[in-house]
């Protein structure tokens, strides 16, 4: 067993015999030799030139680089909020500029996306109680003549509850089929102040304000902040990340409409965020082929020592984070004002490494900088957040072999088998 194995094993909690088979059967099969070695020596590497930026040293304890870190976002955050003309974290027209700046940047592309009027009809066969009593509305039916639906629709997302979202409501998309479908253009949105208080429970369970609706093509903005540091940056790049994960889903949608069958069944499937439920068989490594899980969502979130996490994979969510973090220095490129800043945070995504406490104990560090704003955010509760950097890692590892473009179309394409074999 090699220390490069070893290593990259450690930083993704798993055996590293698994890492070691992985590694033989992708040899085997692509040609490629010592790429989990070049790995393991790139990460070295960036982590210690970053250390450096930070003034800081390889020995530096977990909580000074955790800290460095943190101070380097918070820096970010105002410089990104003066170049985009923030001066507060209040209201619907502060949210707003920041959509309207990230547009520019990044202009909604056309998707497929389930029709208006089909959206209008699920509502008024299962009205959404918790959105018509936020509102003072007795009848669903009034609702949608005097209500924006795409905002009803988002509104769903944060007022029911999930169990009724999932049994009830989404049963309907079952009658779904390719003709309820249409082509138009993605929408980021804010929404209206009104739903700013009945969403407060959501944003504060959820730690940010901003999520998406895959089938409808929207991503939405609930005009409240928690008023935390690190705010605006974490806005940015979670507005990125769902531009993209709206393009993707919309793309899989298209997928599943060329190809006729079990159009509902699919798309249900994948807005439930399913994953294989059962273990592969084994094979024995000499014999056997690379094969890799599909998790289309992070599993960590909920359980972070769910088998799959430990199992070979990839994850679209953190294609989208990669791709949302390359967006993110087109933005410091073209603004004069961010110049030796957000740059510092490119290619870090599948980047970290273990440094010891006060008390000599090895602890993960992530350099990863979604991680970093989420951990901000609960930095009073001293939650650290590693499993995007982890997630990143695992995709590093198929894309050094296969490339970036292969990672996402063999995602698109077994997303729903939730594995394949090379």
């Amino acid at each position: 067993m090699n220390n490069y194995q070893e290593k990259i094993a450690r930083i993704l909690r798993t055996d590293k015999r698994l890492i070691a088979d992985l590694e033989f059967q992708l040899e085997r099969v692509t040609g490629k030799v010592g790429v989990i070695q070049k790995l393991s020596e790139e990460n070295d590497r960036i982590v210690k030139e970053k250390l450096a930026e930070l003034g800081l040293t390889p020995k530096a304890q977990a909580q000074e680089v955790y800290d460095a870190l943190i101070s380097k976002l918070e820096a970010d955050d105002i410089k990104l909020a003066e170049a985009m003309g923030v001066t507060s974290l209040r209201g619907a027209e502060m949210a707003q500029k920041i959509v309207d700046f990230l547009i520019k940047i990044h202009p909604c592309r056309k998707g497929y996306f389930l029709k208006k009027e089909k959206a209008k009809q699920l509502l008024v066969a299962e009205p959404p109680k918790n959105v018509l009593k936020a509102l003072g509305y007795k009848y669903v039916e009034e609702l949608l003549e005097k209500e924006d639906l795409l905002e009803v629709y988002s509104a769903i997302r944060f007022l029911e509850d999930q169990e009724w979202q999932n049994k009830i409501f989404f049963k309907q998309y079952e009658t779904l089929h390719k003709d309820d479908f249409e082509e138009r253009l993605i929408e980021a949105r804010v929404l209206n102040q009104k739903w700013a208080k009945a969403a407060e429970k959501f944003v504060a369970k959820k730690y940010h304000n901003v999520s998406h609706l895959k089938e409808l093509g929207v991503i939405f903005v609930i005009p409240t902040f928690l008023g935390i540091s690190g705010e605006i940056l974490r806005l940015t790049m979670l507005l990125i990340h769902y531009l993209y994960e709206v393009e993707y889903y919309a793309d899989v949608f298209q997928y599943f409409n060329q190809n006729g069958h079990s159009f509902a069944e699919q798309m249900i499937s994948v807005l439930r965020g399913d994953v294989i439920e059962n273990r592969l068989p084994k094979q024995p490594p000499e014999f056997g082929r690379p094969r890799f899980l599909v998790l289309q969502r992070y599993l960590a979130k909920q359980d972070e020592f769910d088998w799959r996490l430990f199992e070979p994979h990839i994850n679209p969510e953190a294609l989208h984070w990669q791709k949302a973090e390359t967006e993110l220095l087109k933005i410091n490129r073209m603004i004069p004002a961010l110049q030796n800043g957000l740059e510092f945070w490119g290619g870090l995504g599948w980047v970290g490494d273990y440094f010891q406490t006060e008390t000599g104990v090895d602890v993960l560090v992530s350099f990863n900088l979604i991680d970093t704003a989420m951990a901000l955010v609960k930095q009073k509760e001293l939650v650290k957040y590693l499993y995007h950097h982890q997630e990143a890692l695992w995709n590093k590892i198929f894309s050094e072999y296969f490339g970036l473009s292969e990672l996402e179309e063999r995602s698109k394409k077994h997303l729903i088998q939730g594995w394949f074999e090379i």
